[in-house]
C-alpha cells in the first residue's frame, strides 16, 4: 500500500468513493441527515491549500482517502468551535479494500504528519451509526471530548468529538 497526497484530477474519484463508502449508512439514518452528510463529504472543503488530502493506493488503484484539516479552521462550517489541533475528516475506504488495514494506515499517516508539524493532539468527529469507524478510533486511542459534539440535522443524531494526544 502506498500513501501519498492526492492530485487535483483525482478529486472526482475520491469524492465518488466517499459517497459509495458512506452510502452504507444511508438506510440507518434519516434522509435529511444523509443529505447533510453527503453534502459535507462532497464539498470543496478538502481543496483548501492548508488541508492535507491523502490517498491510499494498492496496485495503482485508489482504495482510500482522508483529509486532515489544520488547527483553528472551520472544518465543520460553524457547528464546532475552531480547535487548536488538526482534525481528521472524510475517511473512506472502498468496499473491495475493507479489512486490509487501509483505514488504520490512513489514520496513522494523519497522526504522523501532524506530529511532524509539532502538534501535540489530533481530533475527529464521528457518529454512533458509523460503528466500524467508532471501533477503529477507540482502538487507536482516541478519547471522547463531548463539549465539541454537535447535531447537524436536528434529528437526534449527535456527531461526537474525539481527540488523541500524539
Amino acid at each position: 500500500m502506498q500513501l501519498r497526497n492526492a492530485k487535483k484530477e483525482e478529486l472526482p474519484i475520491i469524492r465518488d468513493m466517499r459517497v459509495k463508502a458512506y452510502s452504507d449508512h444511508k438506510d440507518s439514518i434519516p434522509l435529511d441527515h444523509w443529505e447533510a452528510l453527503k453534502n459535507a463529504i462532497t464539498s470543496e472543503g478538502d481543496v483548501h491549500p492548508d488541508v492535507d488530502l491523502i490517498i491510499a493506493e494498492i496496485n495503482g488503484e485508489i482504495v482510500g482517502s482522508v483529509a486532515v484539516f489544520p488547527p483553528n479552521s472551520d472544518a465543520y462550517e460553524g457547528y464546532v468551535d475552531e480547535l487548536e489541533y488538526p482534525e481528521i475528516r472524510m475517511l473512506s475506504v472502498s468496499g473491495n479494500a475493507r479489512g486490509k488495514g487501509v483505514a488504520t494506515a490512513l489514520v496513522e499517516e494523519c497522526i504522523r504528519r501532524s506530529s511532524a508539524k509539532g502538534y501535540k493532539a489530533i481530533g475527529l468527529h464521528t457518529a454512533d451509526f458509523m460503528k466500524s469507524a467508532m471501533h477503529l478510533y477507540e482502538r487507536m486511542g482516541f478519547e471522547r471530548i463531548p463539549k465539541y459534539d454537535f447535531e447537524p440535522a436536528n434529528d437526534g443524531i449527535v456527531v461526537k468529538a474525539f481527540r488523541r494526544f500524539i
